[in-house]
């Protein structure tokens, strides 16, 4: 998630320093160094957490010196709550942010809440780093923001289960993967961009519009979710998302 953000943070002014021991082929503009020692004595008006939830106690307090006066930390990792980082390293501002996978092309969609002592300037500047990346949805609660996660940070792997069953509905028809994939990615990308229209109807409104009594749409429709079933597992899986999410944090 890290490197796809970055892919579209570095269309800013800020300059930009990587610290990781594996990475390759980061954008020129970046700095990358592989180990922390090699900033010793630098300070950083932002400092971005994106390493797995699980190693920010060993990794983190390590970099608490290395940020500016007046700067603050954005973390990126679900399951580790603001007030948990900002005590790691030592009271300083967090910006909790909760991005997903679309982020890498420009389509993210991003929850951000303001952690302990983060100030207006830094959620500010925050909101404006993640609008590069898609749209931000600004949260009033952590809480708030694990229910974004349910519906947005791990919404595209839900797309994408949906899109692959289609795909493999449509090749039970007799169509080639690759003449599904292209239909079903096709069909979807196309509704989508048909309801994100400025002044478009409602969802349930397009769903209507395309359904004529007794045709093949409400017969296809009747099989998907006649009885609720879809909407159903779909409210199913956002509070079984969200459940976690307050799990691990």
């Amino acid at each position: 998630m890290g490197s796809a953000l970055l892919s579209q943070w570095v269309s800013g002014p800020e300059a930009i320093t990587v610290v990781d021991p594996m990475a390759s082929d980061l954008p020129e503009k970046v700095t990358l160094v592989r180990d922390g020692s090699e900033i010793a004595g630098q300070r950083f008006d932002c400092i971005v957490a994106a390493v797995k939830p699980q190693m920010f106690d060993d990794v983190m307090p390590g970099y608490a010196d290395s940020l500016a006066e007046g700067g603050y930390v954005i973390s990126i990792a679900a399951g580790y709550s603001a007030a948990r980082l900002s005590k790691l390293m030592g009271d300083k501002p967090v910006v909790r942010v909760m991005p997903n996978l679309p982020a890498a092309v420009g389509r993210g969609v991003s929850g951000v809440v303001a952690g302990p002592h983060a100030s207006d300037a830094h959620m500010a500047h925050a909101v404006e780093f993640m609008e590069r990346a898609g749209t931000v949805v600004t949260v009033d609660s952590e809480e708030k923001l694990d229910r974004v996660t349910a519906v947005a940070g791990s919404g595209p792997g839900y797309v994408f289960e949906i899109a692959r069953a289609y795909a493999e509905a449509a090749m039970a028809q007799g169509f080639s993967e690759q003449e599904a994939r292209e239909m079903v990615l096709g069909t979807i990308g196309g509704a989508i961009a048909m309801a994100s229209e400025p002044g478009a109807p409602s969802l349930e409104e397009l769903r209507n519009s395309v359904t004529s009594k007794g045709g093949t749409t409400a017969a296809g429709l009747n099989a998907l979710n006649g009885d609720n079933g879809l909407t159903d597992r779909m409210r199913a899986t956002l509070q079984a998302c969200y459940d976690r999410a307050v799990e691990l944090r």
